[in-house]
């Protein structure tokens, strides 16, 4: 049979014409299709992230136990430049996070605007992440009869910035605003320290008063998030890269601070908590530090 080709003097209207009525027939014969693939694509993704883990030899430490008729708010420290830790053991599951608390579902929070972007947002909704607005942040920890932990990397953008290897730098001075939701819905308060969080990268260096510093700062207020200039391997070579290192990131989750249900707390209130978060993240620090290569004389800095 002869094939009749198009001529190539058609106009640039028609064949943007023709694209629009592919675009339309490949919606019914082959977007369901790609969309099982991608699907099914995701859904192997546990065997990835076992990988994925690995890379990093994570491992996830419980302290004690969590009873599951409860809800939680895990406070995790420190932010690091990508929160490598966080996603590797509240996410992917990787690490063993339903056989240590089990009963417990976790949920990562993330900022809204990376739920604005379509197939994105679903993506990362499957591995339970849902944005830190309070409505959003708030609705797990409505649910009767316990069993959700929310989970938040309470010093957030601001705190990227300071994820250099061996800083030790916990934004969290004024942060309250997690205190508070717990108080509110009687969702006992979790701290958690994750090792090696900020040693997978390297940041290009920025103290505070530089004009890179205040750059970074000044475009954070703006996007509502940070851009430390990070570096570290390559895919095939070590030198320069955007991969991380790969070095051990040891997740310790600490003992439940018990938290009153308290819609109206005052401002006494809430502040005798917060000192209190702080000391058992403290202690959490100090207990384990040893542990996992940081020396003696080196302790939480509290911004």
């Amino acid at each position: 049979m002869k094939i009749n080709f198009a001529p190539w003097n058609v106009p640039c209207s028609r064949r943007l014409q023709t694209a629009a009525v592919l675009q339309w027939v490949f919606s019914f014969l082959g977007l369901e299709p790609l969309c099982l693939s991608i699907s099914t694509l995701i859904i192997s993704n546990s065997i990835t992230f076992c990988h994925y883990n690995s890379y990093f030899s994570s491992q996830l430490v419980k302290t004690a136990d969590l009873d599951p008729r409860h809800n939680y708010v895990f406070g995790f420290h420190p932010h690091g430049v990508l929160v490598a830790g966080a996603f590797t053991n509240f996410c992917t599951y990787a690490t063993g996070f339903p056989q240590l608390f089990p009963g417990l579902t976790s949920y990562l929070l993330m900022l809204p605007l990376w739920f604005r972007a379509p197939f994105f947002r679903d993506y990362i909704m499957l591995a339970g992440l849902i944005p830190s607005d309070q409505e959003s942040a708030s609705y797990p920890l409505h649910c009767k009869g316990g069993g959700n932990a929310v989970v938040i990397a309470v010093g957030g953008a601001p705190e990227a910035l300071d994820a250099h290897p061996g800083t030790y730098n916990v934004v969290l001075a004024k942060k309250k605003g997690f205190i508070k939701m717990a108080m509110k819905h009687g969702a006992h308060l979790v701290p958690v320290f994750s090792f090696g969080e900020n040693e997978v990268f390297d940041q290009v260096g920025n103290p505070r008063g530089t004009w890179l510093r205040w750059t970074q700062e000044r475009l954070q207020n703006i996007m509502g998030i940070s851009l430390p200039l990070f570096h570290a391997r390559g895919i095939f070579q070590y030198s320069f890269g955007l991969m991380p290192y790969r070095k051990p990131i040891y997740t310790v989750v600490g003992r439940p601070i018990r938290v009153e249900k308290n819609n109206k707390p005052t401002a006494m209130e809430l502040d005798d908590l917060h000192q209190l978060y702080m000391d058992e993240l403290s202690n959490l620090f100090e207990e384990h530090k040893a542990k996992y290569g940081v020396d003696d004389d080196i302790h939480l800095n509290f911004v």
